[in-house]
């Protein structure tokens, strides 16, 4: 039986701009490549920052110079940076196993991920989205119902909530073809927030937190590791005394611990090794690794990274 795992990319396996983007998935793609080679069934997903903010800007700027058309909302934003992140990764890949004499599809799966309407994060938005608005714009949002947010000197800009994945409306077809043995890219940038209304789906003005949307994606597909890349080799705690220590491999119950004495950036690494206890302790026998693109295949083979373990 081959391993599988789910890979989470960063900011820096995409790049930001489009011309970025087109080099930075080839550098990407060599080392999911490299997994591939290694014998894993893989399924890859990917963050959106630059991306959807870019979207959502264009979007509503467009929207102002022709009044005829809607703004985009954050759902369908999303939707478009899944697309044109996967279509871009996708083909990448692709090349880069067909090079290797090894055919396998790569697909890209436009991912819904259900949300509760009722969760907290509607009520206290974080996630800051979009250009800078002046006064005046910026009271033009709030009208709509929108959340807004001053950054002195600089203006003001929207913010979205960022509510708990529940379940990945897609997640059959995914496993479907990882089943299959072929390479899937699904659930990018945490995938398309949707509430439930009956049979409808219907978009939320959220983002999902990547790492915690990943977290459920590799549960989903029963995933023997969850390698969530970011921009450090390995995590590090005491940062600000004067001897901070790199972590190597923890426990589940070493992990909380470091989490109950706020040893990690709310924003930054705590989602992830919150993503990475969740996923373990919903199974048997699963590993995380955290680690950047660079060291990602050393880490698979226990040479660095953080490992977090039972």
């Amino acid at each position: 039986m081959k391993k599988r795992i789910v890979i989470a990319l960063g900011h820096r396996a995409l790049g930001t701009t489009l011309p970025e983007q087109k080099k930075a998935v080839k550098t990407s793609a060599a080392v999911l490549a490299d997994m591939v080679e290694e014998g894993y069934q893989l399924v890859i997903t990917h963050s959106n920052a630059p991306q959807v903010g870019m979207i959502h800007t264009a979007m509503n700027e467009f929207g102002k110079t022709h009044p005829d058309y809607t703004v985009a909302p954050m759902s369908v934003c999303s939707a478009m940076s899944q697309g044109y992140i996967g279509y871009d990764l996708q083909n990448a890949v692709r090349a880069e196993l067909l090079k290797r004499g090894i055919f396998k599809t790569v697909s890209t799966i436009l991912t819904q991920v259900i949300v509760d309407p009722y969760d907290d994060a509607f009520h206290h938005p974080v996630k800051v989205i979009g250009r800078y608005m002046d006064a005046k714009e910026a009271e033009a949002e709030e009208q709509k119902g929108n959340y807004v947010k001053e950054e002195p000197g600089k203006g003001y800009r929207r913010i979205v909530a960022a509510p708990m994945p529940k379940s990945i409306v897609e997640i059959d077809a995914i496993k479907t073809l990882v089943q299959n043995d072929q390479v899937v890219i699904a659930c990018g940038g945490g995938g398309i927030p949707v509430l439930q209304q009956g049979n409808e789906l219907k978009g939320a003005s959220a983002i999902i937190e990547k790492d915690y949307a990943s977290g459920k994606l590799a549960e989903g597909v029963d995933a023997d590791i969850l390698m969530i890349l970011t921009n450090d080799k390995m995590v590090d705690i005491d940062r600000d005394t004067e001897h901070p220590r790199f972590l190597e491999h923890i426990t589940v119950e070493e992990a909380k611990e470091h989490i109950a004495a706020d040893q990690f950036g709310v924003n930054s690494m705590l989602p992830k090794i919150c993503a990475s206890v969740d996923f373990i302790t919903a199974g048997k026998g699963r590993s995380a690794i955290i680690t950047n693109l660079e060291n990602a295949i050393d880490a698979l083979k226990g040479k660095t990274g953080t490992i977090i373990t039972e």
